[in-house]
């Protein structure tokens, strides 16, 4: 039996093996990641898709339908079924843009932010712990293969996107 813990495939080297394990390792963390989540998201009627919306819209207040759309990559239709019943379950208020009055502003309600609240508590303990145990390199060096899986024509975009991200936070909690 091959132990996918300790062993350290050489990366220029690296075989199909070695790519199915991770391929796996990735599923199974995805499912336990999303797991807290996708529990408290039944319990309300909501699935993975209002999850994203919620998530985007928590760390880009004010984001634009067009602006969410380009970041989740699904259809307009997908999103309107989504983003309606977000607004009429009252997560998310869809203001007129002032500049354009076709343009509607996204933002979390109260009733919302205690939902993305609930919703990301426990990704965030999972991942704390996971980097708390792993170290500082392990970190970067997994941030890192995660920004480069994303395409290259992509990149720079979620990058921007994550350090603006990052900006508003710090804004908002001083």
């Amino acid at each position: 039996m091959v132990d996918v813990r300790s062993r350290v495939p050489n990366p220029l080297f690296l075989r199909e093996e070695d790519l199915r394990q991770t391929i796996e390792l990735l599923f199974f963390a995805y499912r336990d990641f999303t797991e807290g989540p996708d529990k408290i998201l039944s319990e309300v009627g909501f699935g993975r898709a209002h999850h994203r919306v919620i998530h985007f819209v928590f760390r880009n207040e004010g984001i634009s339908v067009t602006e969410l759309l380009k970041i989740l990559k699904i259809t307009k239709q997908s999103l309107s079924r989504v983003l309606t019943q977000l607004v009429n379950d009252k997560y998310i208020d869809q203001i007129q843009g002032t500049k354009d009055r076709r343009q509607k502003k996204l933002y979390l309600t109260n009733k919302g932010l205690l939902l993305e609240k609930k919703l990301s508590e426990p990704q965030l303990r999972k991942l704390a712990e996971a980097f708390r145990t792993s170290g500082a390199a392990a970190v970067e060096n997994y941030r890192d293969v995660l920004i480069k899986m994303i395409n290259e024509k992509d990149r720079q975009s979620v990058i921007a996107l994550i350090e603006k991200s990052r900006k508003n936070e710090s804004d908002v909690t001083g």
